[in-house]
Order: C-alpha cells, then structure tokens, then sequence
C-alpha cells in the first residue's frame, strides 16, 4: 500500500477536507499527480464533531477517480454500524476515534474492521492521554494523534500533542504506521516525525500551496 514516490519512508495524506469540492476529481488528480501516497478522507456527522462533511456515496465515488490508497477517518458517533459500509465503498483504511466507541470494545472494533480486509486505526483527540490506548497500540494498523481538536481544517498545531508520539511509537510493532492530523507543515512535520510519526495528513498547507509536489516533498524533509 505504500507508494514509490516515499523519501524517508514518511507517507503523505492529504486531506480533501481542504480540497474545492466543486472540483473535487480535479484536486485529487493534483495531489495524486504531485506525488502524494495516500488520500486522507475526514468523515464528520455533526453530532461526534461540530461539523458535516461526506458520506459513503463521495467515498464510493472518489475511489473511481484515483489510485491512491482511501485513508478514511470516522469522526462520528457510532462507527461500528458504519465499517461494514464504509469498507464496502473502497476505504483501504478506516480509523476509528477511541473517544466514540461505545457498544463495541475498542479491539472487537478494530478486529472488525481488519475481518472486511480494510487496515484498523485507532484516533485520539488532544485531551486523550497515550496511556489510555496502551493495549491496542501494538494491534492497530495505524496509531492517529491530533494534533488539533477534530471537526474543522485550518487550525494551529497543538505543541504538547507531539509530546505523545514517542510512547506510542516505542509501543508500536514493526510495519505499523504512525499518524498526525492537525496544523501540519513543512515546520510542524518535522516536529513529528522526529517523534516517530511516519504518516502525515495536511490539508491546507498542500491544496492553497502554489506548487503541490514542492510542498508534498518539504514534509519528507
């Protein structure tokens, strides 16, 4: 699932929440052309956070228009009735947020979501602490920490949520991937990954950026 295009093994997802979505196919073949590894999809219900974004049908759709790989990312209620809808309409992966799980545990959850052949992520919002997720760090496909509060693009990167990369990162097995969401640049990425991260979704930063491939390299530096 990894692309070729990756210079320091660092995988950038960029999100389409920043995309025009009167152009959306247009803003994906960008990104896609420009060298980007994965496509970082926000799904929001207004109810988990302040705001409404897309649904299975948009997901179904764009995974006609581009080969890169669907990172998707639940930030809803209940996302349990959701895998089986969500992997059906081509995610590649499907993080789920640890704060909105109910009626599953959180590892029947993301066995369920690995049963349908579709990656597992788990997410924390900034106020949740690393130590909370100890025992799934080791079994999650994908580890997101963000590094802002979920709901809305353009915000500014939260310093102290970098501070928990690295204890999730000496917990994670090898092959995992480790993700940040949140005010990444050229300056925050680095912040990262020398914290361990080794996936970066960033919205703003690459879709308002003049030259896409530029910016999409300078967060590999």
């Amino acid at each position: 699932m990894e692309s070729g295009n990756l210079k320091n093994n660092i995988i950038v997802s960029p999100s389409i929440l920043s995309a025009d979505f009167a152009n959306l196919e247009r803003d994906i073949k960008k990104v896609e052309f420009a060298g980007a590894d994965w496509l970082h999809v926000d799904v929001m219900d207004g109810h988990f956070v302040p705001n409404i974004t897309i649904g299975v049908p948009v997901v179904k759709s764009i995974k006609k228009i581009t080969n890169l790989p669907l990172d998707v990312h639940l930030m809803i209620e209940y996302p349990e009735k959701y895998i089986e809808s969500f992997a059906a309409s081509g995610a590649d992966i499907l993080t789920v947020h640890y704060e909105s799980i109910s009626e599953f545990d959180t590892k029947t959850l993301l066995s369920k979501i690995k049963s349908y052949g579709v990656k597992a992520g788990l997410s924390i919002k900034p106020k949740t602490q690393p130590e909370q997720i100890k025992e799934y760090i080791d079994f999650a496909d994908l580890i997101l920490v963000m590094t802002v509060e979920p709901g809305f693009g353009g915000q500014k990167f939260i310093n102290d949520c970098a501070e928990k990369l690295s204890y999730i990162k000496s917990r994670q097995k090898r092959g995992r991937y480790l993700q940040v969401d949140g005010g990444i640049n050229d300056v925050t990425a680095k912040i990262c990954t020398e914290k361990g991260a080794n996936s970066l979704v960033a919205g703003n930063y690459i879709f308002t950026s003049d030259n896409i491939e530029k910016s999409i390299n300078l967060l590999r530096c």
